[in-house]
């Protein structure tokens, strides 16, 4: 959702975006490839030395892992990756590897790895992670992989890498979803992509000329759920994200959207206004059914699913400005959770459930921000004015969300703890509605 619109406007403009009458804002100009720019990291990141990894095999591989690996560590912001240039080894096996030349450089960690091509077509990767302090090996594997798996297999490594060093699951090897626009006034072309975290290999999931909005993942990863205008109207369709087989969802008289996912995958909550004004409805995935949750002349909408299962998050105006409620599964004990500030809105939970990243309003500029559950405490995270669809990494320790830098729609991300910041630019065109997927499933190791 928009935020572009002041609140003092009033409860009739909060209102008309909700149903995408904001979408103006975007650009006209076309999209393209998303490239990131780190704006702010740790002041000091850990010193790794990642070693180019060896090739064995004609030409060169399909991609450079240990570059991919490289890029992926940067820009955590947690790391420090030392300059080839000042390595004085190149070791691409454990007996070549001498912790003395590591040392003396000031690495803390230090990665090497071999690709080989097979006689089947096949590549084989394998990669050594050591502690040099400690000269210890904190992690070795092996896999054998096609040609369009090796980017895959280098995520994998990073999240590996990045689990041994710091002790929280890396999010490299997961996809972003999120929509664009192309096209003049007259001819826009909005797309559904999906690309990898990095912005890498986009592939447009939907085209049409019409908004689309809103997209969810699945739990597992490999369908999402969206908001289409394509016939007129708003409509909530599923689609698998390989097949792109697509099915219709919600197409009642009114607004259909704001779709999200249970955690067992089975059900989704929506917003529906098919009896006048938006409510938060649950839809039974397997049969339609629909059971209604909230009841009262307020707007309400953006529902999010806590990870048990237990409650729904949302936004209301039942207070009279927009604020985020928690309800019940079944629509019971429902409770305020945001008191500062006129506008918080776009609740969405960690994977821990202990925090909510929203939208709130601060001295007239839409902040992305997290609410602390266990004591109310609201933290803004960004100097950006206008950001909005804030969505948690699988592992809780970035959000992701769209903004607007020079008058462009752009996607952001931000650490739960401020400190680590990033802008993912296209040279042309906006970038707006982001959704952070699942974990992906693991490429084996031999």
């Amino acid at each position: 959702m928009q935020h572009s619109i002041s609140m003092s406007a009033g409860r009739s403009r909060w209102y008309a975006m909700l149903v995408g009458l904001c979408l103006a804002i975007f650009a006209q100009t076309a999209g393209a490839v998303l490239t990131i720019e780190i704006t702010k990291g740790l002041a000091h990141g850990l010193p790794i030395a990642i070693v180019p990894f060896s090739w064995s095999g004609p030409g060169s591989p399909a991609q450079d892992v240990s570059a991919v690996i490289k890029a992926d560590l940067v820009r955590s912001g947690r790391f420090d990756a030392l300059p080839t240039r000042d390595f004085l080894s190149m070791p691409h096996a454990d007996k070549q590897v001498v912790f003395k030349d590591w040392r003396l450089i000031k690495a803390e960690a230090l990665v090497i790895g071999a690709v080989r091509a097979l006689p089947s077509g096949q590549y084989q990767v394998q990669f050594r992670l050591y502690d040099v302090f400690k000269q210890k090996q904190l992690a070795g594997f092996l896999y054998v992989v096609t040609g369009a798996q090796l980017r895959t297999v280098a995520h994998q490594i990073s999240d590996i890498i990045y689990q041994k060093l710091t002790g929280v699951p890396g999010a490299f090897n997961t996809r972003i979803a999120y929509i664009t626009r192309t096209g003049g006034v007259h001819h826009p072309v909005f797309r559904l992509q999906v690309a990898d975290s990095d912005g890498y290999d986009p592939r447009t999931i939907l085209r049409s000329s019409q908004p689309l909005m809103s997209p969810a993942w699945s739990p597992d990863g490999t369908r999402l759920a969206y908001v289409s205008f394509e016939h007129g109207h708003s409509v909530v369709y599923i689609q698998n994200v390989d097949t792109g087989a697509r099915w219709k969802v919600a197409d009642f008289r009114g607004i259909n959207s704001a779709p999200a996912w249970s955690p067992g995958g089975r059900r989704l909550a929506l917003s529906l206004s098919m009896s006048g004004h938006p409510e938060i409805y649950v839809m039974t995935l397997s049969d339609g059914a629909l059971r209604r949750l909230t009841d009262d002349s307020a707007i309400n909408t953006e529902p999010d699913w806590s990870p048990h299962g237990r409650y729904i998050v949302f936004t209301s105006d039942r207070s009279g400005s927009p604020q985020i409620f928690r309800m019940n599964a079944d629509g019971g004990d429902v409770k305020r959770l945001t008191f500062e500030g006129s506008y918080n809105a776009a609740p969405s939970y960690s994977p821990d459930g202990k925090l909510l990243t929203l939208i709130t309003e601060q001295q007239g500029q839409f902040h992305a921000a997290i609410l602390h559950l266990r004591d109310s405490a609201l933290q803004v995270l960004t100097d950006t004015s206008l950001d909005e669809s804030p969505t948690f990494a699988p592992n809780g320790q970035m959000i992701l969300y769209a903004t607007i830098v020079h008058g462009r729609g752009v996607l952001a991300t931000v650490s739960v703890d401020g400190s680590v910041r990033q802008m993912l630019k296209t040279n042309e065109g906006d970038v707006r509605e982001p959704a952070w997927s699942p974990f992906n499933h693991q490429l084996q190791a031999n």
